[in-house]
C-alpha cells in the first residue's frame, strides 16, 4: 500500500517538474523573442505540412517587416476589430472569454435540438435517408490578440482544458516578458490572411498591391476584418459583408490606441 503510494507521489513529482521544465523552455525562447525574430510558428509548421500532404506543394508567401514597416492604419484596424483592449489588459479578457463562452453553449444547445428534429424525421417510416451530415455549432472565441499569437507559436489546433491552461500560461508569460509593441508586431508578421499567406507584408502586397506601409484606413480595415476566417474570405474579399464590416472596423479606428 505504501509502496504504491510512493510510486503516485514521484509520478506527480515528476509531472509537475517536467511541466514546470517546459514552461522555462517557453520562458526562454519568448525572451529570445526580444531580440531575435521568429523563423516560424507551430501553426506554420502544421500548414507546411497539411499543403504537403493534401496538395504534394507548398505555395507560401511572407515576409517579415519591422513594426515601423507596418502602416498605423493596420495596427488600428486589427487592434479596433480584434481585440480593442489591447493596450490595456494583461493578455485575457476575462469579460469577453466569459460572454463567448455563453453564447458557445447557446449554439451548441440550439445546434443539438436540430440535429434531434432531424434524427426523429429521418427514423419516421418511408423517410428519406440522411444526406447532409449533422449541423455543426459555429464557435466564437473571446480571445486576445496576446492569446492568438500564444496559440500560433507553440500550440496545436486541438480544443481541450490542458491546451487551454497552457495557452493562458504562455499569454502571461508573452505580457510580462515582451512589449505590447513588440507582441503586435510578432503577431502582424506571422498571422495567417489566406492559404499559404501569412504575414501583413505578404497580404498588402496579394490583396492590395501595395507595402505593408502603404496600407490605407479601408484596406487595413479589409485585412482586418479578414483575420477570424481567412481562408473563406480570400475567395471573396471583395464580398458585400467584407466591406460593410470593413467600413464598422474604420469607423472605430480613430479611437483606437497603438502601443
Amino acid at each position: 500500500m505504501k509502496r504504491g503510494a510512493s510510486s503516485v507521489l514521484r509520478f506527480i513529482a515528476m509531472l509537475a517538474v517536467c511541466t514546470l521544465a517546459l514552461q522555462l523552455v517557453f520562458a526562454v525562447r519568448i525572451a529570445a523573442m526580444r531580440f531575435i525574430d521568429p523563423q516560424s510558428t507551430s501553426f506554420q509548421r502544421s500548414e507546411i505540412w497539411r499543403l504537403l500532404v493534401e496538395k504534394h506543394r507548398i505555395e507560401w508567401s511572407q515576409k517579415w517587416v519591422p513594426g515601423t514597416q507596418i502602416s498605423s492604419n493596420l495596427k488600428r484596424a486589427v487592434i479596433a476589430s480584434e481585440d480593442a483592449g489591447f493596450v490595456e489588459h494583461s493578455g485575457v479578457e476575462w469579460d469577453a472569454l466569459e460572454k463567448a463562452w455563453e453564447r458557445n453553449q447557446k449554439a451548441e444547445a440550439r445546434v443539438a435540438k436540430i440535429n434531434e428534429r432531424v434524427e426523429r424525421q429521418a427514423a419516421k417510416p418511408n423517410a428519406r435517408p440522411l444526406v447532409k451530415p449533422p449541423v455543426e455549432p459555429k464557435i466564437v472565441g473571446g480571445s486576445t490578440i496576446t492569446q492568438q499569437l500564444a496559440k500560433n507559436l507553440f500550440l496545436a489546433g486541438e480544443r481541450n482544458l490542458p491546451r487551454k491552461a497552457q495557452e493562458f500560461i504562455i499569454t502571461f508569460l508573452l505580457e510580462s516578458i515582451l512589449n505590447k509593441s513588440r507582441i503586435l508586431e510578432i503577431y502582424l508578421n506571422n498571422v495567417e490572411w489566406g492559404e499559404g499567406l501569412f504575414g501583413a507584408e505578404a497580404a498588402a502586397h496579394h490583396y492590395f498591391h501595395v507595402s505593408a506601409a502603404q496600407l490605407s484606413p479601408i484596406s487595413a480595415a479589409r485585412l482586418a476584418v479578414m483575420l477570424p476566417a481567412p481562408k473563406r474570405f480570400e475567395k471573396r474579399p471583395d464580398s458585400p459583408y467584407v466591406a460593410s464590416r470593413a467600413g464598422t472596423v474604420a469607423a472605430r479606428m480613430s479611437a483606437v490606441e497603438v502601443p
